[in-house]
């Protein structure tokens, strides 16, 4: 799994998850901080539909940290002031650049997740769809 589609799931899914992954490496090896976790802003891309041209809408506040396990070094980045999320996103990437044994067991995990979500995701669309208004019907 890629690690975007990777830290995706982890964000959108209870942060439970990323916690009790991070738990399981934590227990096992020892992991260096590089980089606490800090605030900072990145610019946010948008598309533009008509030209399709790419923009910055604006800044966004984000949380970021550091890990080294193993010689291997893992980011984690996260929208808002999520210290620990951050810190869990760092250390589940550092076991997947390190080759980590456990990370093995954790595809099943998370394509479990990832269909959770998709399943809330349309639950929440049919629950919106039911208060669209067909306009034409007001036609009288």
């Amino acid at each position: 799994m890629k690690r975007r589609r990777r830290t995706e799931i982890l964000v959108q899914a209870n942060t439970d998850l990323a916690k009790s992954l991070a738990y399981q490496i934590k227990q096992t090896y020892t992991y260096k901080e590089i980089v606490a976790p800090q605030y900072g802003l990145t610019m946010v891309k948008m598309r533009e539909s008509a030209k399709k041209s790419l923009f910055y809408i604006g800044e966004m506040l984000v949380t970021e940290a550091k890990v080294e396990i193993n010689e291997q070094i893992g980011i984690g980045v996260v929208q808002g002031m999520q210290d620990d999320l951050a810190t869990n996103l760092a250390i589940i990437d550092a076991a997947y650049n390190a080759q980590l044994p456990e990370t093995l067991a954790w595809a099943d995990v998370l394509l479990e997740a990832e269909a959770d979500i998709h399943h809330k995701r349309a639950k929440q669309q049919a629950e919106l769809m039911e208060t669209k208004v067909s306009f034409e019907t007001m036609d009288v």
